[in-house]
């Protein structure tokens, strides 16, 4: 009966032993796949930033100088109104 009980025992402990080193590989090769999964989504997040800052830097200098030509418009505007305004008042009118 103790033989039996020391024999089954010992069979379960190399069993738990056998299971422990599955869950140890498996965690290893899960980590190790996580790992990938990380690198592939940090260099794509990297890729889609420069893809972002470059399409932005686009924009924002296309809307500058679309400013730059409104600005400039607007100021031969006033000039040409300051020179009509000036031409009137010395009198030099239409």
């Amino acid at each position: 009966m103790l033989t039996d009980d020391m024999t089954r025992l010992c069979g379960e402990i190399v069993a738990m032993r056998t299971a422990r080193g599955g869950l140890m590989h498996e965690l290893q090769h899960d980590t190790k796949a996580r790992n990938r999964a990380v690198v592939k989504l940090c260099a794509h997040f990297g890729r889609a930033r420069a893809t972002m800052a470059k399409r932005s830097k686009n924009e924002r200098m296309a809307f500058l100088n679309n400013l730059k030509h409104s600005v400039a418009a607007r100021q031969r505007e006033l000039r040409n109104d300051l020179t009509g305004a000036r031409s009137a008042w010395a009198g030099k009118g239409a």
